[in-house]
């Protein structure tokens, strides 16, 4: 899952636009960000981040620079812990000929030292927006953990994971029917992107996030 390895497998599959959002980390978005551009394809810059209630927020920006600054925020908001290699495995840095250059020492696969109400007061300020993740699932969505989406967060979309069908979580919480909508493949290997959810008609879908963030 190197950024050369996945903007390759996006070209295979014809795919026009996507988002790397790694959790709590953006360094390797600059080489991603060359990457697409070198091949036409739409990259918008994101990060995955993890509040300190266990809530996993997928955080848009429209430029690099904007997700840079986004990135030292989350940096000096993780605890002081190291990797385990072993356990989580290798965080690579790679460079625009895929090859190494480094590894992150610390620990991304943790909760930042950030609320959910201050991820999304400090990503709206610096012009992005925030889509909580998965929010079918029980276990680090926002309605697992908080049990439901506090009304006064600006907050337009929601992410509904892959695995479960837009028309049974909508029945079973007909309360986030106001909200627009992403199935995203949420690709932790190669062979899964570009395998989303069948959109649900008469509901408002946000198949383009590039889209979005211009508006």
């Amino acid at each position: 899952m190197t950024p050369g390895s996945i903007i390759q497998r996006a070209l295979e599959l014809d795919l026009d636009c996507i988002a790397i959002t790694d959790h709590n980390s953006a360094g390797n978005a600059a080489v991603a960000m060359e990457l697409a551009q070198r091949n036409g394809l739409i990259l918008i810059p994101g990060m995955e981040v993890e509040t300190q209630e266990e809530v996993h927020l997928l955080c848009y920006f429209p430029t690099l620079e904007q997700l840079l600054e986004w990135d030292i925020i989350v940096s000096q908001s993780l605890p002081p812990l190291k990797n385990d290699e072993e356990l989580i495995g290798y965080q690579l840095l790679t460079d625009l000929n895929d090859e190494y250059r480094a590894k992150d020492e610390r620990l991304l696969a943790t909760a930042a030292q950030l609320s959910v109400d201050e991820v999304v007061e400090k990503v709206v300020a610096l012009g992005g927006i925030v889509v909580p993740s998965h929010v079918d699932r029980p276990v680090n969505s926002i309605i697992g953990q908080l049990g439901f989406i506090p009304p006064e967060l600006e907050i337009a979309v929601i992410e509904i994971s892959k695995n479960t069908k837009p028309s049974v979580f909508f029945e079973k919480h007909p309360e986030l029917t106001s909200y627009s909508y992403v199935v995203g493949s949420d690709s932790h290997y190669i062979e899964d992107i570009g395998r989303c959810g069948e959109p649900l008609p008469g509901f408002p879908l946000v198949g383009d996030m590039a889209r979005l963030l211009v508006r």
